[in-house]
């Protein structure tokens, strides 16, 4: 947890908020959701809120357990290969890009008549966006002979559901991934990791 403080934070802040939920009488659990959610409405009117309270909410609670494990599988490793501050910087990338640009479709499908305008205020929340980032950037982690496999697995697995549904989320994942994959120059030279000294390296004299 030490090398990896953020993802536990976020973890924790996560695990409030859906304890927060689970215990909430019917209807306050709705309100805390919309509240907190990055749809057009929250965008519009409280952009900064929707924008960060949206990343530390899931929608259903019995969900924890699920993240925890993706947070451990996915952030954690790439917070302690990168550092925190890089880390941040790629999922927070992430998270803004995906949703301000997958809410732009929503609201030119809604002019264009193609979606109700009730998906303007649609709950529109969670950490999905910033695991696909991690999951993009890890991809140059990965030993380079397994990681055209691991790479063949990643985009199949988001590429696949927004050629098959084509829902706004799964724009978000896709443009997600493609954000992680983008921040490989945060991938030279990390922090954590140690420089090879001239003696130890292949044909070193």
């Amino acid at each position: 947890m030490r090398s990896s403080p953020g993802t536990h934070l976020w973890l924790a802040v996560i695990a409030v908020t859906s304890l927060t939920l689970a215990l909430s009488p019917a209807g306050l659990d709705t309100y805390f959701l919309h509240r907190n959610s990055s749809n057009l409405h929250q965008l519009a009117h409280h952009p900064v809120r929707a924008l960060l309270g949206s990343a530390f909410w899931i929608e259903d609670p019995a969900d924890l357990l699920l993240y925890a494990v993706l947070f451990e599988v996915l952030h954690a490793p790439v917070e302690r290969w990168l550092g925190t501050a890089r880390w941040l910087l790629t999922v927070a990338t992430a998270h803004i890009t995906a949703t301000l640009v997958s809410q732009q479709v929503v609201l030119l499908a809604i002019r264009d008549h193609d979606v109700p305008r009730s998906m303007a205020h649609v709950v529109d929340i969670g950490v999905s966006y910033g695991l696909a980032a991690s999951a993009g950037i890890l991809t140059y982690r990965i030993a380079r002979r397994r990681r055209w496999l691991y790479l063949a697995a990643v985009l199949s697995f988001f590429l696949v559901p927004l050629f098959a549904d084509r829902t706004y989320t799964d724009l978000g994942h896709a443009l997600s991934l493609a954000t992680g994959l983008a921040c490989y120059p945060l991938t030279r030279h990390p922090p954590h990791e140690k420089p090879v000294a001239p003696e130890q390296r292949p044909g070193a004299h």
